[in-house]
Parts: C-alpha cells; sequence; structure tokens
C-alpha cells in the first residue's frame, strides 16, 4: 500500500470512526509517555528504554491520524462535534504529558552529565603528579589530566 493510499483510507474514514481511531491511539501514546515518565523518575532508565519502539510507532501513528483529522476537519465538524471535541482534549492531555516527559528527561540528561564530569574530574586528580615544583607548589601537568572515559551505553 502506498503513502497517498493510506492517507486516502484514513481521509475516507467515517468522521466518528477516525476520531475514535485517533483519540484510542492518542490515549495509548500518553499511558506509555507517562509509564516512561514515571520510569524514570525512579531511575529505571533500562526499563524506560524498552518503551521508545512502543511510543515512536504510537506518536507516528497519531500524526497521521492528527493530519488526517486536520485535512478533514470541516467534515469532522459537521458529522461528529463531539468526538472531535474530546479528541481536542485528549490532544491537551498529550501536550500536558509530553512537557512533564521533557523535564524528566532533561534532569536525567543533566544528572547524567554531572555524573560524568564528576568522575572525569575524580580520574583526572588520581592522575595528577605529586612533585613539587620552582615555587614550592605541586605542579599539575596538563597532559596527565582526564585522558577519557569509557561509557556503556548499554545501561
Amino acid at each position: 500500500m502506498t503513502a497517498a493510499s493510506r492517507l486516502a483510507a484514513l481521509d475516507s474514514l467515517p468522521a466518528e470512526e477516525l476520531c475514535s481511531m485517533a483519540e484510542t491511539t492518542l490515549a495509548a501514546l500518553v499511558d506509555v509517555m507517562n509509564q516512561e515518565t514515571t520510569l524514570l523518575r525512579a531511575g529505571h532508565i533500562r526499563e524506560a528504554g524498552a518503551l521508545t519502539p512502543d511510543k515512536t510507532r504510537l506518536a507516528q501513528d497519531y500524526v497521521s491520524f492528527a493530519r488526517s483529522v486536520q485535512r478533514q476537519g470541516e467534515r469532522l465538524k459537521a458529522q461528529a462535534p463531539a468526538a472531535l471535541e474530546r479528541l481536542r482534549l485528549g490532544h491537551d492531555r498529550l501536550a500536558t504529558q509530553m512537557a512533564d516527559n521533557l523535564r524528566v528527561l532533561a534532569t536525567a540528561r543533566m544528572v547524567t552529565e554531572d555524573i560524568l564530569t564528576d568522575v572525569a574530574k575524580v580520574v583526572g586528580q588520581q592522575d595528577k603528579a605529586r612533585t613539587y615544583g620552582r615555587a614550592g607548589t605541586i605542579t599539575a601537568d596538563p597532559a596527565s589530566m582526564a585522558r577519557g572515559i569509557a561509557v556503556n551505553r548499554a545501561l
């Protein structure tokens, strides 16, 4: 099935059915994002990462439905105004959940960067030369500072 034929099939769905399918996909997306946010807050990064394929698929499906709803907006307003309103409210919930999810992701990233920076500093301090310079102070050889660290991205 070509992309054009998939779009045509979506656009030709009855108004209630199109809104219902979009609403179901939207609710599932909000649920997966909520699960991911909860897991990230609890520090369960691997488990949260396992939700990524579902989240990606649901987001792609929702975008397809949302575009069809936009293209069919006038028809849907006339034929299924209540379903369209439920969909709008669901979209508002998605926006709220996405904002919360992005805040948690940003915090997790910042914490990770802070940990890596701290580890690099400690590793660099361990490699410092322990000799005295001409002024009677311990000299730091910039070449012996942290030369890098390995990160296991499977975590």
